[in-house]
């Protein structure tokens, strides 16, 4: 099977990180999208303003009726604002207002922790300034 780089569109934007992954771990436009429509967990990316989504490979219900996996596929993206509206005629403008840059995917072997987020007052006292970083 021969990989096909994804092209870029109005709604999606592919970088070259990205598209190395894809092909290092085998995955296709279509998996990593579907795991961008329908992911089984969002958190927050470990870089600044990204989201993350995870979907399992080949979820099974345990004899106790939980959901167990041993893979995962994980995309790294960023919504921006779409710069090109001049371009765009007035449907186009109303249906691709953000623009998707899908940053990196990948499979991670195993069922990956959830992060702890961090406390609303936690993050409202660093915010404002009230606890100093030693």
């Amino acid at each position: 099977m021969q990989f096909r780089i994804p092209k870029n569109s109005d709604k999606y934007f592919w970088t070259l990180h990205a598209i190395e992954k894809m092909r290092f771990y085998g995955l296709s436009e279509q998996k990593v999208l579907g795991v961008i429509r329908r992911p089984k967990r969002k958190e927050e990316g470990i870089v600044k303003n990204t989201i993350a989504v995870m979907q399992p490979i080949s979820p099974k219900t345990g004899k106790d009726g939980k959901t167990i996996w041993k893979t995962e596929i994980w995309v790294m993206y960023q919504i921006k604002k779409n710069k090109n509206s001049k371009n765009l005629s007035e449907l186009q403008r109303l249906l691709f207002k953000e623009k998707i840059k899908i940053i990196s995917a990948w499979r991670y072997p195993g069922v990956s922790p959830e992060k702890n987020p961090i406390p609303e007052d936690i993050l409202r006292e660093i915010e404002e300034g009230d606890l100093e970083m030693e």
